[in-house]
């Protein structure tokens, strides 16, 4: 799913934009998520993922996405959300590329919601019991809504430091040819 016709949607106004914040909604579990639409650079299918040697153990592998090596991070296992991580056979099953403090990657979440608009005062400051879950320093708040609670991530906090360093060495050894690219089969949705 290409985000330009997504995009079309952003508020044009400063006042909207103050006022509102446009979001990719989607389900890990029995958790729904939000996180800003401005990061989400696209959402793809599930393709084949190229492990990594040695990586930490909530990075997956890396895909070949038109050119580019994406690592994939389990999002599952980096918010410590119960159960089993979805598999290619899942139909629901996304990425989402998110491009974050100039890196571009890509987390596995079961299924994407929908794309939304929320009222900025529309999102709360997080409930003690929600962190109890999911460490606070992913969460940059809770949305209610009828029938449903979403919480919108803070993705500039999901990769770590030393992760970060990580990744930007595995790139450079991508390009150096020390580590095999993964073969280009990735498809948009």
């Amino acid at each position: 799913m290409r985000l330009p016709s997504l995009l079309s949607r952003v508020p044009h106004t400063q006042e909207e934009m103050i006022q509102t914040k446009q979001l990719v909604s989607f389900r890990i579990g029995e958790e729904e998520f939000g996180v800003d639409i401005l990061m989400v650079q696209e959402i793809i299918r599930l393709p084949t993922i190229t492990p990594i040697p040695n990586a930490p153990e909530s990075i997956l592998g890396m895909i070949n996405l038109r050119g580019k090596i994406i690592p994939i991070i389990d999002l599952r296992q980096r918010l410590r959300i119960r159960g089993n991580m979805p598999t290619a056979n899942d139909r629901r099953t996304r990425i989402l590329i998110v491009e974050m403090a100039g890196h571009v990657t890509g987390f596995i979440v079961d299924s994407v919601s929908e794309v939304m608009k929320v009222e900025v005062s529309q999102i709360e400051p997080t409930p003690h019991l929600v962190v109890s879950s999911i460490d606070a320093v992913y969460i940059q708040g809770v949305i209610k809504l009828p029938n449903r609670l979403i919480i919108l991530l803070d993705f500039r906090q999901i990769l770590k430091p030393q992760e970060e360093r990580e990744l930007a060495l595995l790139d450079k050894k991508v390009i150096a040819g020390d580590l095999p690219a993964p073969a280009q089969e990735s498809d948009s949705v």
